[in-house]
């Protein structure tokens, strides 16, 4: 079965459009493992746009999974993410005119970085996973970061349409095996919702999907119980 981690982060989106208390993304969070969560992740960026860092605090604090923080390299984010001992991190590119992450992170480009700032997070006792495009020269990069896990781009999928979202499902599926063989762990995420998600279920070496501004949404007409356990039913579909 591939686990469901809860992205929070567009709850706080609602909350600091009127720089308001509520709604609390913690809240959402608590809500969202009753009903099956097994993971809540969530990006604090250099604009503070949506996540704040008490969120990231009180989330580590009173969840009762795991909680997986989203983080540029940026020196300070990268120290505050090492303050907060969160289970597990994943790296990824900020653009801050960006409305929502673009791409996959240049391991290439930036794989002396990730040699320094990869081991200061597992040694603090995180799970390290790097953002990356479905590519073969970022995933060999990513095997050689001392990173433990990849997180696999699926936007490029999830905005296709007909013959061109078939190809990025195979590129995906090439990257998932590619990735295995390196001996990176495999993750995935990014605009994925409850029309799209079912064949990145059935890639191969998927442990985990990270999914969050389609259950906000739909949350807001069914409730954060119901958008979740409905996740959940397509992530553990019923064998053949």
């Amino acid at each position: 079965m591939v686990r469901l981690h809860v992205n929070v982060d567009h709850v706080a989106t609602v909350r600091q459009a009127r720089r308001e208390t509520f709604p609390s993304p913690v809240a959402w969070a608590l809500a969202a493992e009753r009903a099956g969560a097994q993971g809540i992740t969530c990006h604090l960026r250099q604009d503070r746009r949506h996540i704040q860092d008490a969120d990231v605090a009180e989330l580590r604090a009173r969840i009762a999974t795991r909680l997986n923080l989203e983080a540029s390299l940026a020196p300070a984010i990268v120290d505050l993410a090492v303050a907060t001992r969160a289970h597990a991190y994943c790296l990824v590119p900020e653009n801050r005119t960006e409305v929502t992450t673009e791409g996959g992170l240049d391991v290439v480009g930036e794989l002396a970085r990730l040699r320094e700032v990869v081991p200061r997070l597992v040694e603090v006792g995180g799970e390290v996973s790097l953002f990356v495009d479905p590519d073969a020269h970022q995933l060999a990069a990513a095997a050689e970061s001392g990173a433990q896990f990849v997180e696999l781009h699926t936007g490029a999928y999830a905005n296709a349409t007909g013959a061109a979202r078939a190809a990025e499902l195979e590129r995906l599926r090439a990257a998932a095996e590619r990735a295995h063989a390196l001996g990176l762990r495999v993750n995935a995420g990014h605009g994925l919702d409850y029309e799209n998600v079912a064949p990145i279920v059935l890639l191969p070496h998927v442990e985990e999907l990270n999914i969050g501004f389609a259950l906000v949404a739909e949350a807001l007409f069914t409730g954060v119980d119901a958008a979740v356990r409905r996740m959940c039913a397509l992530l553990s579909p019923p064998p053949d």
